[in-house]
């Protein structure tokens, strides 16, 4: 593990690597007093729209573990500075968590369920078919179909439960149209993150549970990545993919023994 651990700094991915819903996975505060006492970089990439970064630190400090609020981006995040770098001022007809709605809010992109140019829609826990027929309604009208994230599924503390590629899928069905994705796999999320570290993709390590979002993000931004185990992908699973991680470890514990 020299080679992890000679690394400036750490991206993150939350969901499976750092928790399970509201339990926190073993060896986490170990890796993280590691890489505070360090002086190792990191940000925390979650590829769920349902929190604020302050609403995430104030979730790891019930779980004993001080984040400041500056360490986290999300896949809301990053999917309003899309929709503000590609058409500022725009309108959005969202499904999705109030967090998703405060970041288009705070890019100056304003609710609208008459003529939006975009529907978004992100993990939530409202999800009807009302809010289904008003999709697919715009869409068909002409409003760009966005997508948070890809994730089909995601890992809870109750067991594995739908994500938003699961949500928007009926919406592309019905309407014929492909939502475009914004979260991991997406480079866009990792190349913020490297900003934020003020990192060179050498630099750094990034650290995820996924094959399908998190280690091909990785490997296309050319970033060494390092797929754990506590998540939702086994060892059999990666051979299924034409692609591998740099390193697999059980947890993050593995990094630092």
């Amino acid at each position: 593990m020299k080679k992890i651990q000679e690394k400036i700094g750490f991206i993150c991915d939350m969901d499976g690597v750092i928790y399970h819903g509201n339990r926190i996975l073993d060896g986490v505060v170990d890796f993280l007093n590691w890489m505070t006492e360090n002086d190792k970089r990191f940000v925390f990439l979650t590829n769920s729209p349902e929190k604020t970064p302050h609403e995430l630190s104030m979730k790891l400090e019930r779980m004993g573990l001080s984040v400041p609020a500056k360490c986290f981006y999300t896949s809301a995040m990053a999917t309003a500075e899309f929709l503000s770098g590609q058409n500022p001022g725009c309108t959005a007809y969202v499904i999705g968590e109030a967090a998703l709605t405060k970041a288009l809010y705070d890019k100056k992109i304003y609710m609208n369920d008459v003529n939006p140019e975009y529907v978004v829609v992100g993990e939530t826990r409202t999800y009807n078919f009302e809010k289904i027929e008003k999709a697919i309604e715009l869409v068909n009208k002409g409003a760009k179909l966005i997508g948070t994230n890809p994730d089909i599924t995601g890992p809870t503390e109750r067991g594995i439960m739908p994500a938003t590629g699961s949500l928007i899928s009926p919406i592309e069905i019905a309407t014929g149209k492909k939502a475009y994705f914004v979260g991991k796999p997406n480079p866009l999320m990792l190349r913020h993150g490297l900003r934020m570290l003020n990192c060179h993709s050498n630099e750094i390590a990034f650290v995820g549970d996924r094959m399908d979002t998190d280690i091909i993000a990785g490997i296309e931004s050319n970033i060494d990545t390092v797929l754990v185990l506590s998540g939702v992908t086994s060892r059999e699973d990666i051979d299924k993919f034409p692609y591998r991680p740099k390193h697999i470890l059980n947890s993050v514990a593995d990094i630092i023994r």
